[in-house]
Parts: C-alpha cells; sequence; structure tokens
C-alpha cells in the first residue's frame, strides 16, 4: 500500500514538472514570439524615422531629429518592458493556478487514498474481531 502510494505520489510529481515544462515552454514561445514582433516593429519605426530624417533633413534641426529618436528609442523601451512585465505576470498567475489545481488533485487523491486506509483498517478490524469470536 506504501508502495502504490509513493508511486502515486511520483507520478503525480512526474505529470506536475512535466505540465510546468509544458507551461514554461508555451510561455517561453508566446514571449519570444512577441519580442520578435516587436523588433520587427521597432525596425519599422527605425526605417521610417531614417526615411523621416532623410526627407526633413534641409529643414529640422538636428538637434529636433536626435529628440524624435530619444523619443521614439524610450517608447519602444517602455513598450517592450510593459510587454515583458505583462508576460511575466500571465506566466505567474498561470503558474499559480497550476500550481493550485495539482494541489486541489493532490488533496483529493490523498483523501482517497485515506479513505481506502480507513476501509482496510476497519476491515482487519473486523476480522481481528470475527477471529477473537471464533477462537
Amino acid at each position: 500500500h506504501e508502495r502504490e502510494h509513493d508511486r502515486e505520489i511520483s507520478e503525480l510529481v512526474t505529470k506536475h514538472e512535466e505540465e510546468m515544462e509544458k507551461l514554461r515552454a508555451e510561455l517561453n514561445e508566446k514571449q519570444q514570439h512577441l519580442l520578435d514582433e516587436l523588433r520587427q516593429q521597432m525596425a519599422a519605426a527605425h526605417k521610417a524615422e531614417i526615411e523621416l530624417a532623410q526627407l526633413q533633413s534641409q529643414t529640422l534641426h538636428s538637434l529636433e531629429l536626435e529628440a524624435l529618436r530619444l523619443s521614439l528609442n524610450n517608447m519602444h523601451t517602455s513598450q517592450l518592458e510593459l510587454t515583458q512585465s505583462n508576460l511575466r505576470k500571465e506566466k505567474e498567475t498561470a503558474l499559480v493556478e497550476l500550481r493550485e489545481m495539482l494541489n486541489d488533485k493532490r488533496a483529493q487523491e490523498i483523501a482517497i487514498l485515506q479513505s481506502r486506509h480507513q476501509l482496510e483498517w476497519e476491515k482487519i478490524k473486523e476480522q481481528c474481531l470475527k477471529e477473537e469470536e471464533d477462537l
């Protein structure tokens, strides 16, 4: 019974680890996809900034161009940080939900095992009483 219990706990731990690894992989893939999209957006914005600078280079002062570039970089940096923060929060929320689900499942399985144990104990107790009566 203990071996079976240990085996069931081991299976739960393995399943938990597999689910956590799968979730990590999915979150990492999603984060990478979003980072790639942001890089593309940044590249497109950078290209647009360069074209704008070339078109307006005769009329714009060099300090105005520098201010525009810094502003754009700050905006993209802020956007990237916000996206990373959101992904981190989503990952943490998903991990908490998964942990709660696994803990609930484990608690249910423990309750089932305790119930089985109690039934077996009662059965053995009845057998002992019966044997005592027979003796």
